[in-house]
């Protein structure tokens, strides 16, 4: 698993990459109440904005770690938006990702360095 300071998280399996946010994102968002999740199909450059996660306190973009296709998005999270609270990285994951260049996910943090980049913030 890689991580970005923006707080998203990827996860590599051969040419798909399956992205959310981190569980330190879903803490500081609070209570989940609703996600919007991108469309199948739709192309993102790194840094894009592809999907909506919005809480009691705040909406917030969630960006696209790598470049890629969506080629799934997690429908369950958009009617139970509780789940990015009870299982950030893991069920409450927002799409998959064909990777367009896996150079890309070189560029991102593991997870011993997000550690200690969140000690910092």
């Amino acid at each position: 698993m890689r991580f970005t300071k923006d707080h998203e998280w990827v996860e590599l399996d051969g040419d798909v990459a399956t992205v959310g946010i981190t569980a330190y994102a879903a803490e500081q968002l609070g209570d989940v109440v609703f996600v919007e999740v991108p469309e199948v199909g739709k192309t993102v450059k790194a840094g894009d904005g592809f999907a909506v996660v919005e809480s009691v306190k705040a909406a917030s973009d969630v960006y696209a770690p790598i470049s890629g296709e969506v080629v799934e998005a997690n429908s369950a999270v958009a009617e139970a938006p509780e789940t990015v609270n009870a299982a950030p990285e893991a069920a409450g994951w927002f799409a998959k990702l064909k990777v367009a260049n896996p150079a890309e996910i070189d560029q991102l943090m593991d997870r011993d360095a997000y550690e200690t980049y969140l000690q910092t913030l």
